[in-house]
Formats: structure tokens, C-alpha cells, sequence
């Protein structure tokens, strides 16, 4: 037991510098992802036909092997059933897209603060054990004021990181839910799009049989 709490003494002798150093390459990639979803929400809008080839792929993928007709021989009922949860799957992998990333930017957002929290508790415990080296060199409370100063620090920049992490986070979902109601009606319009092109295909396909 004594040989693992040295171990881990010597660990945090190390004090806060490699976690101020981690925090400030979350910080740079918490960065990056806010930039890339700037960029993506600037550039990428709901497009009818896109909704209505992911639908038509999304039914394509459900209908039994042969080909022809997605729904073909399934009763009226089965059939709107099926254009429904295509509906439904068009619209999950847009939001996927749209939230893509942000996973990282909530988790940073709340634990962000803690890393910090972590870093100056080491920062304290290598204090006080300078404190404890400097007592017999004849050193006084300065040693543990500077150390714990400088332990705060790691504090200080986990919620300078996470901070900016949930701001950003937050304006996302909220375009995310303003996209999102964009989705819905377009999504409607596309599900009678690949109704009418299924319907004709039908249509065409059972002119050339006759």
C-alpha cells in the first residue's frame, strides 16, 4: 500500500503543467469543431430532391429481393406504413448530420471544469510537499502561496475551455431544432415526390408487361 501511494505521489509531483497542456489542445479542438459548424450550417441546406433520394434508398433497402416496386403487393395501409418510417429515417440521418460533433463540445462543456478542478488539486498536493522540502531549508508560507497561485491556474483555464464549449453548444441546438422544423415540411413534400416516382415507374413497368 505504501509502494502505491508513492507511485502515486510521484505522479502528482508533476503538478498541473500536463493538464493545462491537455486542456489547451481540447481547447483547440473544441475550436475546430465550433469552426467546421459554422461552415456546415453556412453552406448546407435541406434539399428536396436529397430527402427524396434518401427515401427512395431508405425503401429500396426494405423491399423484398427482385427489384422492381418497393412496394409493390403490400396493402395500402403497409405501404403508407413503409413511406412513413422512410419519412422518419430521412429525417433521423439529417439530424445526425446536423449534430454531428457536438457530442464532443457538450462533454468538454461538463467535464471541462473538473479537468481544471483535477489540475489544481495536484497543483495544491505538489505544493504542500514543497512546503514540507522548504520547512527544513528554513522556507515559509511563500513556497505554499506560489504553488496553490499557480495550482488555481488550472482552474482558472478549465472553465475559459468549457465555458465557450456550452455557449457554442447551446447556439447549435438551437439551430439545429430551427433546421430541424425546416426538415419536417420539406420531408413531406419529397415523401410525395418518390410516391408519384414510384407510382409511374409502376405505371411504365406494367404498360411494357401488357
Amino acid at each position: 500500500m505504501t509502494d502505491v501511494s508513492a507511485r502515486f505521489l510521484w505522479l502528482t509531483l508533476h503538478g498541473a503543467t500536463w493538464v493545462l497542456w491537455l486542456l489547451i489542445a481540447l481547447s483547440v479542438i473544441s475550436l475546430g469543431v465550433m469552426l467546421e459548424r459554422l461552415w456546415f450550417f453556412r453552406i448546407h441546406r435541406v434539399a428536396r430532391g436529397a430527402l427524396a433520394t434518401e427515401m427512395r434508398r431508405l425503401l429500396e433497402q426494405a423491399a423484398p429481393p427482385g427489384g422492381g416496386h418497393p412496394l409493390a403487393g403490400r396493402p395500402a395501409s403497409a405501404a403508407s406504413a413503409d413511406l412513413a418510417a422512410a419519412i422518419d429515417g430521412a429525417k433521423v440521418r439529417e439530424r445526425m448530420r446536423l449534430e454531428r460533433h457536438l457530442a464532443f463540445l457538450a462533454t468538454l462543456g461538463s467535464n471541462g471544469p473538473f479537468i481544471g478542478l483535477f489540475g489544481t488539486v495536484l497543483g495544491i498536493i505538489k505544493a504542500f510537499h514543497d512546503l514540507a522540502a522548504s520547512q527544513a531549508g528554513g522556507g515559509g508560507a511563500s513556497t505554499i502561496m506560489a504553488g496553490i497561485s499557480e495550482a488555481l491556474v488550472a482552474t482558472a483555464v478549465g472553465l475559459m475551455v468549457a465555458i465557450p464549449a456550452v455557449i457554442a453548444f447551446n447556439f447549435f441546438n438551437r439551430r439545429i431544432r430551427v433546421r430541424m422544423a425546416e426538415v419536417d415540411w420539406v420531408a413531406h413534400l419529397a415523401a410525395g415526390d418518390v410516391q408519384a416516382g414510384l407510382d409511374g415507374a409502376a405505371a411504365l413497368a406494367s404498360g411494357r408487361a401488357a
